[in-house]
């Protein structure tokens, strides 16, 4: 078999297509809407390790599709870009003593190298890099527009904090208690942030999924992490009789002392449980902890304070912990019953869901169950699972205290007053209705969901464009002041030092000469914000500068992205379902509401590639030793060989192990066809076009070979479209292995399938259609076009079936009327062994495919 040179050929054309631009995108009107596409692969954080075999998996399957798409007449959109600003790039930097600016452009560099030796075809005038002043400039604008709308605001807030990063961590960027980027455990701190108000777009997030082509499971984890509940909120009335022995300054006791009363407003789902509540929790951070913790109970509360801070969130919410918490001393009444309930601290109650504080029935919550059981607090049953049907007298009693455990389930309301013998879904409607009339609380909507912590403790992300003026703060009530659209972008000072300061600010605020300005609205003295953005702000909207990415008066002109907008086919990794896909829905939406872009969604269909795992069926790791570098792939088995490889090993979507003898089957298959085309003489003036039925055959089997190519083209073609591509692959493996058997191989019969290979295999294909003779690039061709009559099979197998149940089968020439098809069935023994002795009703045939007969 002669050996394909991919040596050679593979550099030659991946010069050729950057010479002649052949997949530059143009907005050219001829294309109408519906042939045009967008199609964007998640564009990657260039690291120093640069690509392993597991990341060219999606941009090959989005390649393949575009390339497709081109040679079918559409006009195709398929850009690259780099997410280069971030936590990895500094510390990187700083373990190396270089700048980040240094290290994240070397890096971008080999990731150029290594993205185009394997042939893509991305649109390179379009790249992007997130740190590149003209595009962050577009960043901070958008920002702007946050603050100008209200969304952005500054606050003092308890956060994930990483000690060994020195820097706030979003919810999402926790796992497991654990930083998702260095893997250490994530404290608590209070500190001055950046805060966007994503919980103002929380119920178009969460209905707009519903347009959307996104895998379900995807579309499953944004609803959960939105968190939409119903239920009502309450108002409990703190116990005056309490505040007399506050611990708390005399000013603040003669306040509490006044006419002035305190409130704790909770958010429940139960509100058919209200009569079951036996004591009240406040999170440690809830500020009425404070106004409420008496004398005597102070030292234990503010020592129980400062534990639950070094806690995170996961491990405060931690259903198998022991619970933990501390009485505050003071007492509320429950505005159902007028009873006097007491008020804990207790750290289970997390300040960033609801209210901050939570009525507690330990009869119907397994949390405030433990919780009362590991301090002894009473529990009341308010929910019976026995119906009231024949057991009035004992139901509407019900079991006051003492019951043996907790039951969460709907039921039917016990010492509930008035509601008693109601079901669980009702009386919720009813207490709901009555707390309203009755003036201490109302229905509400609630959302698991949080305010986005959008700023970092760093030196390596985009400034964030606004100063501190104490004029203007004196003179208008706020300080913070952005600056002007002339004055971006901001850039980040040329300095040596940039490690984190650990305080809580960060390396900028050393920094005078930069943190000194002028204020753009007075003209008095004011200092730059030091904070700077999280990785996630140039992701959120990098798919829009892609159409423009050269604008330095917008970040795309509305022409542009009229013509292309919304990306057609988005494919990255599944890990991104929660974070970037929710913040870049939730900016997307924001632009939409400005008037900015034509759509209310960014990405319209989504698919998540598996993940390629190591030979050892387990996660690539350089821990683990078990990392496949593509440049040494492509170097020894050739770029064509690991893309095709890399289809063929399952479906997209699926998880699947490297297996380097499977590489090796697919390197021989290409070697075929390089063989195959050494048969093929593009002298010999035969037809050009795809063989019509009635053709004459000149080689053996002509006609077999004619329809299985148009079976082929069929395949491949609705196999390509689909994403489907490790069964287009085995059908072109079918067929080139009976090509391979003759002496003499007809263009006619080679032809379209060298124009199949070519987006799977691009320098293959590239070179075996200009040794047919062409002189313009494969990819400009059209894709070869099958005849429906020739891609069915020669016999169908008919289904023979006796009052609906298969009772034999048989097969016979394809188009065989439904009277020979009545005939054969009726004389089957399958079916005769059901028919004899029975009255034939009627027989009803569908050509080529059954027979059935109904019998009395």
């Amino acid at each position: 078999m002669a050996k394909y040179p991919f040596e050679t050929i593979e550099p030659k054309w991946q010069k050729y297509w950057e010479e002649h631009k052949s997949f530059k995108a143009v907005e050219d009107p001829s294309f109408p809407k519906d042939k045009r596409r967008y199609v964007l692969d998640m564009f990657p954080y260039p690291s120093a390790q640069g690509l392993h075999v597991g990341h060219p998996e999606g941009y090959t399957a989005t390649d393949i599709y575009s390339r497709f798409l081109r040679m079918k007449g559409f006009n195709v959109l398929h850009p690259m870009g780099f997410d280069a600003f971030g936590l990895p790039a500094e510390n990187y930097a700083i373990k190396m003593g270089t700048h980040p600016a240094v290290t994240t452009a070397a890096n971008i560099k080999h990731f150029e190298a290594q993205i185009k030796s394997l042939g893509f075809s991305y649109d390179w005038d379009r790249e992007v890099d997130t740190t590149d002043p003209e595009y962050f400039k577009w960043t901070q604008w958008i920002f702007l527009k946050l603050y100008e709308k209200g969304l952005a605001y500054e606050a003092e807030s308890p956060i994930n904090w990483c000690p060994s990063c020195k820097t706030g961590l979003a919810n999402e960027e926790v796992k497991d208690g654990l930083c998702e980027r260095c893997g250490t455990k994530v404290t608590r701190k209070r500190i001055r942030q950046w805060i966007l108000k994503i919980t103002a777009y929380a119920e178009r997030l969460l209905e707009d999924l519903d347009g959307l082509d996104w895998p379900e499971p995807v579309k499953l984890m944004q609803r959960n992490w939105i968190g939409r509940s119903e239920g009502a909120n309450v108002v409990f009335k703190v116990d005056k009789s309490t505040l007399n022995t506050l611990a708390v300054s005399p000013t603040e006791k003669l306040h509490n002392n006044s006419s002035e009363d305190l409130f704790i407003e909770i958010y429940t789902t139960r509100p058919d449980t209200l009569f079951g509540v036996t004591y009240m929790v406040l999170a440690p951070e809830h500020p009425l902890v404070a106004k409420l913790t008496t004398t005597a109970q102070k030292s234990a509360v503010d020592a129980y304070l400062d534990a639950a801070a070094k806690k995170s969130d996961l491990e405060r919410t931690d259903l198998a912990k022991i619970k933990t918490g501390v009485f505050s001393g003071a007492y509320a009444v429950n505005p159902v019953n007028g009873e006097k309930i007491p008020i804990w601290v207790a750290d289970y109650v997390l300040i960033s869901y609801g209210t901050g504080a939570i009525m507690a029935v330990p009869a119907h919550d397994e949390r405030d169950w433990e919780f009362a059981k590991t301090f002894n607090l009473p529990i009341r049953q308010v929910v019976s699972q026995t119906s009231p049907d024949g057991e009035s007298e004992g139901f509407s009693k019900g079991t006051a205290e003492g019951i043996s455990q907790c039951t969460v389930a709907d039921g039917w309301a016990v010492n509930s007053a008035q509601f008693n013998g109601l079901p669980t879904s009702e009386t919720k409607q009813k207490v709901t209705a009555w707390v309203e009339e009755q003036g201490f609380g109302k229905k509400a909507v609630n959302y698991k969901l949080r305010d986005w912590i959008f700023s970092r403790q760093r030196y390596w992300g985009e400034p964030i464009p606004v100063v501190h003026c104490d004029t203007c703060h004196a003179e208008h009530g706020s300080g913070i002041v952005p600056l002007s659209e002339k004055d971006l972008p901001l850039r980040l000072p040329d300095v040596q030092s940039y490690a984190p300061t650990g305080t809580g600010e960060s390396p900028l605020a050393g920094i005078p000469e930069w943190v000194n300005t002028t204020c753009p609205k007075c003209g008095g003295p004011a200092k730059r914000e030091t904070n700077t953005m999280p990785q996630w702000a140039g992701s959120c909207w990098y798919y829009l500068r892609y159409l423009d990415p050269r604008n330095s008066n917008a970040f795309a002109a509305k022409e542009k992205i009229e013509y292309w907008a919304p990306v057609d086919l988005y494919v990255g990794g599944v890990e991104h379902a929660v974070l970037h896909l929710l913040y870049s829905r939730f900016w997307h939406k924001v632009l939409y509401d400005f008037g900015l872009v034509n759509t209310k969604e960014p990405f319209q269909r989504l698919v998540n590639q598996g993940m390629i795992l190591g030979e050892d069926n387990q996660k690539m790791s350089k821990s683990r030793g078990n990392v496949i570098n593509p440049d040494d792939i492509v170097k020894e088995f050739g770029a064509d060989s690991m893309r095709v490889y890399e289809m063929f090993m399952g479906p997209l979507e699926v998880s699947k192990p490297w297996i380097t003898a499977g590489l090796i089957g697919v390197s021989r298959f290409l070697e075929r066809l390089w063989a195959i085309s050494e048969k093929c003489n593009p002298a010999k003036p035969d037809c050009l076009a795809v063989p019509q039925s009635g053709t004459a055959p000149t080689i053996p089997n002509y006609d077999e070979l004619t329809r299985l190519l148009h079976k082929t083209i069929k395949k491949v073609s609705d196999d390509t479209e689909s994403l489907n591509f490790n069964t287009a692959i085995s059908q072109m493996m079918i067929y080139s292995n009976e090509l391979a058997k003759l002496p003499e191989v007809k263009r006619a019969l080679w032809e379209p399938l060298v124009q199949m290979l070519a987006p799977y295999a691009p320098h293959l294909g590239e070179e075996l259609w200009q040794k047919l003779g062409h002189a313009e690039s494969v990819s400009k061709s059209s894709w070869p076009v099958y005849e429906e009559k020739l891609t069915a099979g020669s016999e169908s197998t008919i289904v023979a079936q006796v009052n609906g149940k298969i009772r034999d089968k048989f097969t016979v020439p394809v188009g065989t009327p439904r009277a020979e098809l009545e005939k054969i069935a009726l004389a089957l023994p399958g079916v005769l062994k059901w028919t004899e002795g029975h009255t034939t009703v009627k027989i009803i045939s569908v050509p080529d495919k059954l027979v059935n007969i109904v019998v009395k």
